[in-house]
């Protein structure tokens, strides 16, 4: 039974509420061997779905729990899946009837069974360079597990400042609610972004870089260190949390003003 269901069966007296509440406890945690336990009711709880970290998993872990996620819930991110994994998770996904959305250089997929409605916020993901790419495109996985639509465009850095100009400007015309900017080296484009719109910024620091400051030491620093208002600061590579918070911002405006 779905939550629904079951509180309109509460409702209409057709079940006890002490069984209402042994069918709602399935909700809240799915235990899955000795491997994990999954937070199912996340998504309805927060809006935030499960995510799976691959990185320190084994292949047969992953597909357990991929398979025990979706039996309860529509969507999944597999996050930094290792390359020799990542093929044979996106055939064993195939074979249960999964659909799949990729990133570009990305190694997280969105993994889904019924399409995913983009009816929530809209979010604007920028990079700096060609090298954030990866970063920014699990950010961009995890706010459409989340319902919005992300609008994108990469290497726009400082390098050539004047490429963000245009960007800018139609992000600001599709009124997007959040903008996530992934930059590495002095990550310079976080602020630059932040001083020109008055749209909160996620900043993204992203582990390019080299020599003093190196795997993003001096982008998060820079970031954090940044004089522009409205800017807040992710950790390094954290794509999944950026597009989390840049994603809860933007449903919430979408809610709020449903609500008007």
């Amino acid at each position: 039974m779905e939550i629904e269901e079951i509180l309109n069966s509460l409702e209409k007296g057709k079940i006890s509420s002490n069984t209402a509440k042994k069918l709602l406890s399935l909700y809240s945690i799915e235990k899955i061997e000795n491997i994990a336990q999954i937070d199912v009711n996340r998504k309805k709880r927060r809006g935030i779905p499960e995510v799976v970290f691959a990185e320190t998993k084994q292949l047969e872990e992953i597909k357990k729990i991929i398979k025990a996620t979706l039996e309860k819930n529509n969507s999944l991110v597999v996050s930094r899946i290792k390359k020799e994994h990542y093929s044979k998770i996106i055939s064993f996904s195939k074979r249960l009837k999964i659909k799949i959305k990729t990133g570009k250089n990305s190694s997280s997929l969105l993994l889904y069974k019924k399409p995913i409605k983009l009816h929530g916020g809209k979010v604007g993901i920028i990079t700096a360079g060609t090298s954030d790419i990866s970063i920014a495109e699990e950010a961009r996985l995890m706010c459409e597990a989340m319902n919005c639509k992300c609008f994108t465009s990469y290497d726009v850095g400082v390098a050539g400042i004047q490429r963000i100009f245009p960007i800018l400007k139609k992000m600001v015309n599709e009124e997007v609610d959040c903008i996530i900017v992934a930059a590495g080296m002095e990550a310079a484009l976080a602020t630059l972004v932040s001083s020109l719109v008055d749209i909160p910024v996620i900043g993204l620091p992203t582990s390019i870089g080299y020599g003093y400051g190196e795997k993003g030491i001096a982008a998060l620093a820079s970031m954090l260190q940044s004089c522009s208002l409205g800017l807040s600061v992710v950790n390094i590579d954290g794509g999944i949390a950026a597009g989390a918070i840049a994603a809860n911002i933007a449903n919430r405006t979408v809610w709020k003003n449903l609500k008007k």
